[in-house]
């Protein structure tokens, strides 16, 4: 298990921009897959975006591609989600997630089941 802890989150209007992070406890960082997900009121967890381990391969929502851009500094054992062109429907409680990496196959995981630790959430609210 990893602890992770997201920052950034926070109250813009729409079209603004927002970057969160989330710092991972664990030296060994880049053994992880790490995803973000979020959560909407009355909906259930969706995928967001996952990165690899080395940050060389990364996985969008339909939703946000072209928006948002996941990245990842293993200096820093903390990976990032930058949010650009925010829209209402973006909002929601952004959870970081870990994925213990079996293989280097650079698989897409977007289900939250696939991920073995979560952060608590950082609240992103979009207004219109």
């Amino acid at each position: 298990q990893v602890q992770l802890v997201e920052s950034g989150g926070g109250l813009v209007q729409a079209g603004d921009s927002l970057r969160l992070s989330c710092a991972a406890s664990r030296r060994t960082f880049n053994n992880y897959v790490m995803g973000w997900f979020r959560q909407a009121p009355g909906k259930e967890r969706e995928f967001v975006a996952h990165i690899n381990w080395s940050g060389g391969r990364t996985y969008y929502a339909d939703s946000v591609k072209g928006r948002f851009t996941i990245s990842r500094d293993n200096a820093k054992t903390t990976v990032y989600l930058q949010m650009n062109s925010l829209k209402p429907e973006d909002t929601a409680v952004y959870y970081c997630a870990a994925r213990t990496i079996f293989d280097y196959s650079d698989s897409y995981y977007p289900t939250p089941g696939e991920y073995g630790s979560w952060g608590q959430g950082t609240q992103v609210t979009v207004s219109s």
